[in-house]
């Protein structure tokens, strides 16, 4: 009888140990880093991209490479877009962080206004990143240097006109900008100055923001009125260069003497960039797909892993595209 009793006894012991350990298993996999961060269940990260204007093919890129990276590691994934709407885009960013989201990248309208709701964020324990305009108080930027971007775009205008319009007097330029968006505004800057830089010759007519198609057909058909005679349009992205070729070809204008120059190496301008005969001569590609995607990864990492202290930046490099590297097949577009 006694035997019988020391065995009940041993297996109620070994029973409650094994309960005792699964207990403490569960405590660990509970824990969150001091920066609020901290490793969680791939179920339970919910990402956030407020975008300031879905309605440029540039962000839809960035889309599919923020919800592409969000599908492989198998997180929740929203898309807001506000419209070039500085309110709305606020609105946007406080309805992410009252719903408890993870992360949110935000491609900033005005940073102005939404730099105290970033900080709402941060304090909340979100990660916190910035896409193609800078947002200064976010965790990590994956930014346009707009300068630098301007005369990339720029700069391959100029030297198209130095090779085929070297000879004329006077070469008559339209520049379709983004001067809407205050800190797109040096972007106008570097084409327009790298052009009057390279080309003694030219004379820009016109310098007008027009970032969609749009609104850039609208202020090519305008200068053209006046100046029947232009010979280049410049557009700061492809948006407003899809507007300013479509004026042209509307206006029946071509010929090796003429040329359109944007940047973005949206779809849609490259389709246009290989018509026959296409005056749509070169863009310029920052491959939006893999900052998006690159995005994604980060803001994961940091909430799994968390927050560095230091913030991160990640500067976008500018790559001429010209329209005989996209035919001859050396340009590859990607994402």
């Amino acid at each position: 009888m006694r035997k019988k009793v020391l065995l009940l006894m041993a297996m109620v012991f070994a029973f409650s140990a094994i309960l005792t350990g699964c207990g403490g298993n569960s405590s660990d996999a509970g824990s969150t880093s001091a920066s609020g961060g901290g490793a969680k269940d791939k179920g339970q990260i919910k990402l956030g991209f407020v975008c300031m204007n879905l309605g440029n093919p540039w962000f839809v890129s960035v889309k599919k490479g923020f919800e592409d990276a969000c599908k492989e590691e198998g997180v929740e994934v929203l898309t807001i877009d506000s419209q070039y709407k500085v309110d709305k885009q606020v609105s946007d960013m406080e309805s992410l962080v009252s719903a408890g989201y993870s992360g949110i990248m935000l491609a900033p309208i005005d940073q102005n206004a939404t730099k105290s709701i970033v900080e709402k964020a941060k304090a909340a324990g979100i990660a916190t990143s910035c896409v193609a305009q800078s947002q200064d108080n976010v965790n990590m930027r994956y930014i346009v240097d707009e300068h630098t971007y301007g005369e990339a775009i720029g700069k391959q205008a100029a030297e198209w006109i130095n090779k085929n319009l070297a000879s004329k007097d006077k070469v008559k330029v339209a520049i379709i900008s983004q001067d809407n968006v205050d800190s797109v505004i040096p972007r106008g800057d570097g084409v327009e100055e790298i052009i009057k830089k390279m080309c003694p010759n030219v004379e820009i007519v016109a310098r007008q923001a027009g970032d969609t198609p749009e609104l850039g057909m609208k202020i090519i058909e305008s200068v053209l009125q006046q100046h029947p005679d232009l010979s280049v349009v410049v557009a700061t992205n492809d948006s407003g260069g899809l507007g300013g070729y479509q004026a042209m070809v509307s206006a029946h204008i071509s010929g090796e003497d003429k040329a359109v120059f944007s940047g973005d190496a949206t779809a849609e301008c490259l389709a246009d960039m290989k018509k026959p005969n296409s005056i749509y001569r070169g863009t310029v590609d920052l491959f939006p797909y893999k900052a998006g995607y690159e995005s994604a990864k980060t803001l994961i990492k940091y909430i799994r892993e968390g927050i560095p202290a230091q913030q991160e930046t990640t500067i976008f490099a500018p790559v001429p595209v010209p329209v005989e590297d996209l035919l001859s097949g050396k340009y590859v577009p990607k994402g």
